[in-house]
């Protein structure tokens, strides 16, 4: 987990990333960091996220992502 907030942080700082559940609710990640944040998911963790699992629910806070993350790695 403390490396996918890193990868977060580096996309936008500021944000408590550990609590905030509303990262594409608000606007926080916008398509182009979602397209980023996959890359860099797949360079750190080296699992590939399907297309099918881009949803906004699976992008809305940190714990969600990381699931998700959690949910490829095991696959």
């Amino acid at each position: 987990m403390e490396k996918l907030i890193e990868i977060l942080e580096n996309l936008h700082e500021g944000i408590d990333y550990e609590t905030c559940e509303t990262l594409i609710d608000d606007g926080i990640l916008d398509s182009l960091d979602i397209v980023t944040l996959i890359t860099d998911i797949n360079d750190a963790f080296d699992v590939a996220i399907p297309p099918e699992e881009i949803l906004p629910e699976n992008f809305n806070s940190a714990k969600a992502i990381f699931a998700l993350i959690e949910k490829l790695d095991n696959i």
